[in-house]
C-alpha cells in the first residue's frame, strides 16, 4: 500500500485525529529490516506498527503475505479491527483459539492477505495443511514479551521457521528485550525506544483509598458510589474474587460486568461490549483484561487487589489514559498488607459514598442471533430499528457485528418496549431472535 492512502485512512476511518511521534516515527521505517518497538501500552502502537506493516503490502495477488502474531484473542480481534478498515482493498483475517475452525478453514477460500493470528491457532492451521506461509514478506510479534511470559516461544518458533521468505520483522515489547529471537532474520535490528515518552502513567493520578477492614469489599462500593459517571475496570487476582465481588454489587444495583477466564468466550466478548457502549459502565476483570482490550473514555481502573508483578501494575494501568486522555488509578489498600516496591501513589482519598453524578448507564443492548455470515449489516440494523423499532438514528448507539450475532446500543427507558416490537419482525426477511443482555 502506498503511505499516503494508509495515512488517509487513518485520518478518516479511526478516531484518531492526528499521528502521535511515536506513530509518525515508525512511519519513517523502511519496509526491509529487524525493529523493536518499546511502547507503553495505551500509546497507540497497533496504528503505529500498522503504517510500516502495510506500507509493505503489495496489492492483493492471492498470497498470503502479511502476519500478525498476538498472545491473546482479544487482542487478535482488536488488531484486526483497527487493520480492517485502513488496509483498503486487501482481505485481513482473524484466527484464534475458541473460534470455528471450520469458518475459519472456509474464510481461506479466498487467500488472504493478511493474517492476525495466536500463535497456537496459527500453528494448528499449518499442522493442517491449510496456510503456505512461504510467501509471507512481513511479520509482527506483538506484545512479544507478553507472549514469551505465556509460555508461546514454542509456538512462535516453530511458526517463524516456516517464514522463509521475510524481508520486514516488527517486535513490540513494553519491555527491553534481552536478545531477537534467533529464528528471526537480526541483521543490524534497530530498536525505536518510545517507553519513556509521554507515557499514560504522566497523565494518571494514582490514589490511595485505604480500607478499614482486610474485607475491602465495604470500601470498593463506597468508591464506586462516589465516583463520577463514567467507565470503569475493578481488577481482581482470582476469578473467585470476581464472582463474589460482582455478586454482592449486583445487588447494589450497580450496572456492573464480569470478565475472566472461566467464562465462554461470548460472555466475555459480550462484556467488553457492554462496558465499550456503557450498557454496564462497572467491569470485575482478572488480569486477562488487563492486555489487549480498547476501550475508549474509560476513566478509572481500580486494584482491588494488588498487582503481582511490574507488568501487571503496568498493563492494568494502562487501560486508561490511553492515547492523549486522561484516567484515574485507584489502589484500595488495607491494614497490614503488603505493598509492592513498585505501587506508588500521589494522593490519599477517603470515599463518601457519594456523588453528585453518580455512575449510571443510560444504555442496554439487544442481542441478534443473526450477522455477517447471515449477510446482515450495519446498515440493516439502523434501517430496521427506525422502521420497525420507531427509533431515530441519534437514539442506536455502537453496533458490535460479528459472524453470527450483532449487539446494539439503545436507550435503557426504551429497551423493553422496543423488544417487543421487533420480535414479531423480520430483519432483512430473516426471522432473528432479538434479546436484551
Amino acid at each position: 500500500m502506498k503511505q499516503t492512502e494508509i495515512l488517509a485512512n487513518i485520518l478518516r476511518r479511526t478516531r484518531i485525529a492526528e499521528l502521535n511521534p511515536m506513530q509518525r516515527r515508525m512511519a519513517e521505517i523502511p519496509s526491509r529490516g529487524t525493529f523493536t518497538l518499546l511502547a507503553p501500552t495505551g500509546s497507540g502502537k497497533t496504528i503505529a506498527f500498522a503504517i510500516p506493516f502495510l506500507k509493505s503490502i503489495a496489492p492483493a495477488k492471492g498470497q498470503i503475505q502479511g502476519v500478525v502474531i498476538a498472545p491473546s484473542r482479544e487482542l487478535v480481534l482488536q488488531i484486526a479491527e483497527v487493520l480492517r478498515p485502513i488496509a483498503t482493498g486487501l482481505k485481513t483475517v482473524a484466527f484464534y483459539g475458541g473460534h470455528s475452525m471450520q469458518e475459519e478453514t472456509n474464510s481461506l477460500s479466498v487467500t488472504p492477505d493478511i493474517i492476525v493470528a495466536t500463535p497456537g491457532r496459527l500453528l494448528d492451521h499449518l499442522k493442517r495443511g491449510h496456510l503456505d506461509l512461504g510467501t509471507v514478506s512481513s511479520l509482527v510479534l506483538d506484545e512479544y514479551d507478553k507472549a514469551l511470559e505465556l509460555g508461546f516461544a514454542d509456538e512462535m518458533k516453530r511458526v517463524c521457521r516456516r517464514l522463509t521468505g521475510l524481508r520486514l520483522v516488527i517486535l513490540t515489547s513494553a519491555t527491553p528485550l534481552a536478545a531477537i529471537p534467533e529464528y528471526l532474520p537480526a541483521k543490524d535490528p534497530q530498536t525505536i525506544d518510545f517507553s519513556e515518552s509521554d507515557t499514560p502513567r504522566r497523565r494518571m493520578q494514582v490514589v490511595r483509598v485505604e480500607s478499614p477492614s482486610r474485607d475491602k469489599l465495604t470500601t470498593l462500593s463506597d468508591l464506586l458510589h462516589s465516583l463520577p459517571n463514567g467507565r470503569v475496570i475493578v481488577f481482581v487476582n482470582h476469578r473467585e474474587s470476581a464472582e463474589r465481588i460482582y455478586d454482592s454489587l449486583k445487588k447494589e444495583h450497580l450496572p456492573i460486568g464480569l470478565y475472566h477466564g472461566g467464562l465462554d468466550q461470548n460472555d466475555r466478548e459480550n462484556a467488553i461490549v457492554q462496558l465499550a457502549n456503557g450498557s454496564t459502565p462497572v467491569l470485575i476483570s482478572t488480569d486477562l483484561g488487563a492486555r489487549g482490550l480498547d476501550i475508549p473514555e474509560l476513566s478509572a481502573v481500580v486494584h482491588y487487589h494488588m498487582p503481582t508483578s511490574p507488568e501487571a501494575w503496568t498493563h492494568r494501568n494502562g487501560r486508561t489514559a490511553r492515547q492523549e486522555a486522561k484516567g484515574d488509578i485507584y489502589v484500595i489498600t488495607a491494614e497490614g498488607e503488603d505493598i509492592p516496591y513498585y505501587v506508588t501513589t500521589d494522593r490519599d482519598y477517603a470515599p463518601s459514598g457519594h456523588s453528585s453524578d453518580p455512575i449510571h448507564s443510560d444504555t442496554a443492548t439487544l442481542y441478534f442471533n443473526v450477522g455477517k455470515k447471515e449477510k446482515i449489516s450495519r446498515g440493516d440494523i439502523v434501517g430496521f430499528l427506525i422502521a420497525k423499532g420507531g427509533l431515530t438514528a441519534s437514539e442506536i448507539g455502537v453496533i458490535t457485528l460479528r459472524d453470527h450475532a450483532a449487539l446494539v446500543g439503545v436507550p435503557r427507558k426504551k429497551a423493553r418496549e422496543l423488544l417487543a416490537r421487533l420480535s414479531p419482525e423480520k430483519i432483512k426477511n430473516t426471522r432473528a431472535k432479538i434479546s436484551l443482555l
